[in-house]
């Protein structure tokens, strides 16, 4: 009994010793202790893209996955998953496994106006994902049909007092981007441009070269060979300063509306949860991706900047963007469809 006596706390002490170790191994296991042994990425990345192939958001996610592949040290899959207006690729990500594997590139149009226009959406743009890094901003271009006789955004909104519920633009859909900063305008002018929503920019872009329709306001990549053309007209760009790639058109403040300054933005996400040293480590690395000249050329060339946010700064962005367009769409009474 003695002997058995002496022995119980032994053994428990070497128990405790063995799972301390299990839970050790286990421990090394996880993501953060893979983020901050630097073994990650260990294996591929994908990027899951809320827009199909061809789109700016698209152009943005190969834009950065193979100079990122080279940083990373191994592949960055692209997987375009569009549909909901991002909610599908939200999805996806928003479930995954916090690990930095699978990450989001997203319209922003989708993260921050979506989520104002859908009841019960099953993500949140907050609470669901962790920010890493913006990739491309691309400021809005109005653009008008052969044989409208206006020539700029003066004449424009003169005309649309003129002609009271003549004109109508086009745009991808109800409550997105294109609709929303139109209704700014008719807000910020005191005009009323009537809504007509097509399903996606090709069918809104078809049917205003058709000249079925008058005006539209989207990123400049879908527009620029129809402008070089001459079968588009464009009036202004929502931006601070002019293009260098549409160097004749005025910026907002030049034609008399500073405040019609709107921005589409297309941003890396993680799922929330994510280890801040992954998240570090592929914001520093998009950063000086984005730094070099090759980056800032392409994205110049397609009518948009490389404008960098890392995670904290597109925190706030975010928030900002989602207060500012909750107060447009509760003005104009925008609704989902």
């Amino acid at each position: 009994m003695k002997q058995a006596f002496f022995f119980l706390p032994a053994r428990r002490k070497l128990m405790a010793a063995a799972m301390l170790a299990v839970g050790g191994a286990i421990a090394a296991t996880t993501p953060r202790a893979f983020a901050q042994d630097g073994s990650y990425p260990s294996r591929p990345v994908t990027l899951v893209v809320s827009a199909a192939a061809g789109g700016t958001t698209d152009l943005a996610a190969r834009m950065i996955s193979e100079p990122l592949a080279r940083a990373l040290g191994q592949a960055v899959v692209v997987d375009n998953r569009p549909g909901g207006n991002g909610s599908i690729a939200a999805q996806v990500v928003a479930r995954a496994k916090p690990d930095g594997y699978t990450l989001l590139v997203q319209y922003s149009g989708f993260h921050v106006i979506t989520p104002l226009l859908v009841k019960n959406l099953p993500w949140d743009p907050v609470k669901d994902f962790a920010p890493v890094a913006n990739l491309l901003s691309a400021p809005q271009v109005l653009v008008v049909r052969q044989g409208l006789p206006v020539k700029s955004l003066k004449e424009l909104v003169a005309y649309a007092k003129s002609h009271p519920d003549k004109l109508n633009y086009a745009s991808s859909g109800n409550g997105s981007l294109q609709h929303v900063s139109t209704e700014l305008l008719n807000q910020m002018a005191g005009i009323h441009i009537t809504h007509v929503p097509y399903k996606g920019t090709g069918p809104a872009m078809t049917d205003l070269l058709g000249g079925n329709v008058d005006m539209t306001m989207t990123t400049p990549p879908p527009l620029m060979g129809h402008i070089a053309a001459g079968k588009l007209r464009p009036l202004v760009v929502t931006s601070k300063t002019r293009l260098p790639s549409l160097k004749d058109v005025p910026s907002a403040p030049e034609a008399g509306y500073p405040d019609l300054e709107v921005s589409s933005w297309f941003a890396m996400y993680a799922p929330a949860g994510t280890p801040k040293p992954v998240i570090d480590k592929l914001a520093g690395d998009i950063e000086k991706i984005m730094r070099t000249d090759a980056f800032r050329k392409k994205a110049e060339e397609l009518g948009a900047e490389a404008a960098f946010m890392g995670p904290q700064q597109l925190a706030q962005y975010q928030r900002a963007e989602l207060a500012r367009w909750a107060k447009v769409i509760k003005s104009a009474d925008i609704h989902a469809e």
